[in-house]
């Protein structure tokens, strides 16, 4: 029976983005030892989507999956301000069919995609 999903986030300043995760997402966390924090996530949904034989990422001696951490929320311009009163950069918005989209700067520089969904949820 699968009990849950842990999601791997590859940075190159992992203790800034766990502050980050902690302190201004506000996300619980368990200590894994050594400063390694182990969050929890909101509910969350997987998209299957097409990709390629490049799309990958080496982890032990295996090639997994590659994947794309988009966060929802439900009022993305109330939800940009938090971050804006932290000093974090958002790129400006755009429309997608499947929903309103922005991207979010990590303090070790990579981003995250932030998304208030229009398409039905899973959730």
């Amino acid at each position: 029976m699968i009990i849950g999903a842990h999601f791997l986030l590859y940075s190159e300043d992992p203790d800034a983005d766990r502050a980050f995760f902690r302190d201004i997402l506000g996300f619980r966390s368990v200590e894994a030892g050594e400063g390694w924090l182990i969050f929890a996530l909101p509910p969350a949904e997987l998209g299957v989507h097409p990709g390629d034989a490049k799309f990958v990422q080496p982890h032990g001696d295996q090639r997994l999956l590659g994947a794309v951490l988009y966060l929802m929320c439900d009022d993305l311009s109330s939800f940009v301000r938090l971050f804006e009163t932290n000093d974090i950069d958002c790129t400006p918005f755009a429309e997608a069919e499947w929903g309103i989209v922005t991207t979010i700067r990590l303090p070790s520089g990579g981003r995250l995609g932030l998304y208030q969904p229009r398409h039905a949820t899973a959730l």
